[in-house]
């Protein structure tokens, strides 16, 4: 695994991913800081939040390449045919990936070493903000990598991590959606109001189950919990243990 780590992630300096993610991340972490250091209402914990934003825009930059470009250059024949646990190809493309973006968040942490020596807190509510900046980066860039698995292009990767992301960015907005549908829609076919309510909200819970954004909301107020984190390492190993699955299938196929 050490091998496949370090091999993927001297990559991201050898072209220009790496660069442009780092540039990109600077620049919107920069501009948020400024932003709020001039307004003389700095909150790490709200920029640290709103870089959470971003997910959709850099994690398929630094993902897209990590298996697809392997099948364009025709170097994952070699996964296939030597006696290699392809888990821990997945598992250290996963780990260089993650590495680059802890790189990429030492931007923060000057910023947050900028606050304090200005006399400003740096309180628990920014500390769990960077706690689940981390699990949540694994977790889309555990969808990143699966996307990059299942596609020869890497622009079809970076596309179909982009609409994953993005859905699960937008799960709150679409449980509410759908459940004002159902509440709207049910009625016409006859169904009782109150029924019809229950069946919305039930869809909006459920749904907003599966956000990892309002589970782990509380950790920028100060309130920590095990089972957000538990949550986001759960499908984290789902999706990485798909991506494995994926590539021992073409082992097989082989």
């Amino acid at each position: 695994m050490y091998a496949i780590f370090k091999r993927e992630f001297l990559s991201y300096f050898r072209n220009p991913v790496g660069y442009i993610a780092i540039a990109l991340f600077s620049f919107l972490s920069g501009f948020i800081f400024v932003s709020s250091f001039s307004n003389a209402a700095i909150n790490i914990s709200a920029e640290i939040n709103s870089l959470r934003s971003f997910f959709v825009v850099v994690i398929p930059i630094i993902t897209m390449g990590l298996l697809a470009d392997d099948r364009k250059r025709g170097t994952e024949v070699l996964f296939y045919t030597t006696p290699i646990d392809l888990f821990s190809v997945v598992a250290g493309k996963f780990f260089a990936a993650l590495s680059l973006y802890g790189i990429m968040f030492i931007n923060v942490f000057v910023h947050m070493i900028v606050t304090k020596a200005c006399g400003g807190v740096v309180g628990v509510g920014a500390w769990g903000s960077v706690v689940v900046f981390f699990f949540l980066a694994a977790l889309f860039i555990s969808i990143g990598i699966f996307a990059s698995a299942i596609t020869d292009s890497q622009i079809i990767s970076a596309i179909t991590s982009f609409i994953m992301i993005l859905i699960v960015q937008l799960l709150s907005t679409i449980g509410s959606l759908l459940s004002n549908a159902i509440t709207a829609f049910l009625p016409m076919l006859g169904v009782a109001k109150e029924t019809s309510n229950s069946i919305g909200d039930g869809l909006e819970s459920a749904i907003n189950w599966l956000d990892p954004f309002s589970k782990t909301n509380g950790f920028r107020y100060g309130t920590f919990g095990v089972a957000p984190l538990f949550f986001c390492v759960s499908f984290t190993v789902v999706f990485l243990f798909l991506t494995y699955r994926i590539l021992e299938k073409k082992r097989w196929a082989q």
